[in-house]
């Protein structure tokens, strides 16, 4: 199965760790990466596509059209946010890019990162659990051929990725000790990345998928 897919985020660890995946995957013939920044990525299966602003695509509406997926890893830390910025980042420009791609394809798979402990309810007192959990609904009510939204915990990089913040790298020093005592809750971004590619060629029962739904579906 040939599948062309966009990813969104690139710039960041998760996108990075699921673009570098997606290169070596033979499934995947053809890579539309959507960034405000060049990935530093080179690879003939690569094309970059760069966006200033999500929210303004008119200018590169012809170049997202004929991918049979969307892998949307784009997102931010809602420290230091107000709710007004992050919602406008996390929610209204997903939405919005989803709302485009879909529109320009329409048996698209649409996958979406989210995070663990996300609420779906949209009624937690934590204000990015609340905001994610809008997002993922109002992904899940657009027309695609498949919508799934990832809630990954810890998360630890795929070789050769540059794009790995410092609360990471201190991270993967403790990763055996973490893997010894919480060996649940740890990805990595191959899973991720597997999963997604996973969920374009045989799809999966649940449309919101926690760690352990991530870990299955990268296996099958």
């Amino acid at each position: 199965m040939a599948i062309k897919v966009i990813i969104t985020g690139s710039t960041g660890m998760v996108g990075e760790g699921v673009l570098l995946t997606c290169l070596r995957n033979p499934d995947i013939a053809e890579v539309l990466s959507v960034s405000r920044r060049p990935s530093g990525v080179s690879h003939p299966k690569l094309t970059e596509c760069l966006v200033a602003d999500f929210m303004k695509l008119d200018a590169v509406v012809s170049q997202l059209k004929g991918y049979d997926a969307c892998f949307y890893c784009a997102g931010i830390s809602s420290v230091g946010m107000t709710e007004e910025a992050y919602t406008h980042i996390t929610y209204t420009t997903a939405v919005h890019f989803a709302r485009v791609v879909q529109r320009l394809n329409p048996d698209m798979v649409f996958t979406h990162i989210s995070g663990a402990h996300t609420d779906g309810t949209e009624t937690s007192k934590v204000m990015w659990a609340r905001v994610k959990g809008r997002a993922e609904n109002e992904i899940m009510r657009m027309p695609f051929k498949g919508v799934y939204n990832f809630r990954p915990g810890f998360m630890s990089p795929v070789d050769g990725q540059k794009h790995v913040k410092t609360l990471f790298r201190i991270f993967l020093v403790a990763t055996p000790l973490f893997k010894l005592l919480f060996p649940k809750q740890l990805l990595t971004l191959n899973q991720i990345g597997q999963a997604m590619i996973n969920a374009v060629k045989h799809g999966f029962q649940k449309h919101v998928l926690e760690i352990a739904d991530i870990r299955t579906l990268a296996s099958q």
